[in-house]
């Protein structure tokens, strides 16, 4: 991988967006909000120059991950999206881009920016990609896992030649050190299923959202422990159901336990209530609570 350069080109805490880059082929990995969109724009042009955006990779629809690509797409518009298939039909809901234009205008005006333009219309999935799809952008190839339990369109790419995973917050939200949140919001079964899959595989990098590229320590660290993690969540919302406790004091103690250091700086409070809520709601319903 000595030749393969990731930078981080996200804009705002919180934004998850990063560059792949041999020399010959260049990918971005998730792409922001849409108001931070033209300035990873920016940063995308101060590594590449004159060179071309080749491909864009979204690994789900919500709006911190896909929406700015409407906005690269302005500055590169001949780069290739490639999604799952899920989210390409998710892009052509109007309720969807509803709800993405509301939640990235509420986030942009607690960064202080409230004038902008909204190009969710403008989304877009050149290449709908199912699981087992290769994407052979010429100098890499890479191969599309579905990876549900985050969202229903939740993928991964998987470079097997460099052992390189570009992963999906299906897997877990991780702080580079110790700190692994889970994150099922369709599914718990399903993500540990994903999670699997995910591990059967030789991965000696892993591309982590909302992170970036770990080293092999970090991998295997993650790799080996976000199960059990997840498993370990679950847990502590079963115990804490039949305890009687409300979901209000099992949403503080959560946050007590996972919003802690890089985690609280990229996970808005009201984003961590409000998914906390519903992984507690999906516990309830997968273990018959």
């Amino acid at each position: 991988m000595d030749t393969l350069k990731i930078t981080d080109v996200r804009v705002q805490q919180g934004d998850s967006a990063f560059l792949i880059d041999d020399g010959t082929t260049s990918i971005l990995y998730d792409t922001g909000f849409g108001f931070t969109g033209f300035a990873v724009a920016d940063n995308i042009r101060k590594q590449l120059g004159d060179r071309s955006l080749d491909y864009i990779f979204l690994t789900h629809s919500h709006y911190d991950h896909a929406l700015g690509s409407a906005y690269i797409l302005r500055r590169y518009p001949e780069a290739k999206v490639v999604a799952g298939v899920y989210a390409a039909d998710i892009f052509r809901r109007d309720g969807a881009k509803r709800v993405m234009k509301e939640l990235d205008a509420k986030f942009a005006a607690r960064c202080g920016v409230t004038d902008y333009e909204f190009l969710g219309d403008e989304l877009r999935v050149d290449i709908a990609a199912k699981d087992g799809d290769i994407i052979d952008t010429g100098s890499m190839s890479f191969k599309v896992l579905d990876l549900p339990g985050h969202t229903k369109c939740s993928v991964g790419f998987y470079c097997e030649e460099r052992s390189l995973m570009l992963s999906s917050e299906t897997i877990g939200v991780y702080d580079g050190g110790e700190i692994i949140v889970p994150s099922y919001l369709v599914g718990y079964q399903m993500s540990l299923d994903s999670i699997d899959k995910v591990t059967a595989l030789k991965i000696d990098r892993l591309l982590s959202p909302h992170l970036g590229i770990l080293d092999e320590k970090q991998t295997e660290y993650f790799l080996s422990h976000t199960k059990s993690a997840n498993e370990a969540a679950a847990q502590f919302f079963i115990d804490r159901i039949r305890s009687g406790m409300s979901d209000e004091m099992m949403i503080e103690e959560f946050k007590a336990i996972y919003r802690r250091g890089y985690i609280r700086e990229i996970y808005p409070e009201d984003a961590v209530n409000l998914n906390t809520s519903i992984m507690i709601g999906l516990i309830r319903k997968e273990f018959g609570l």
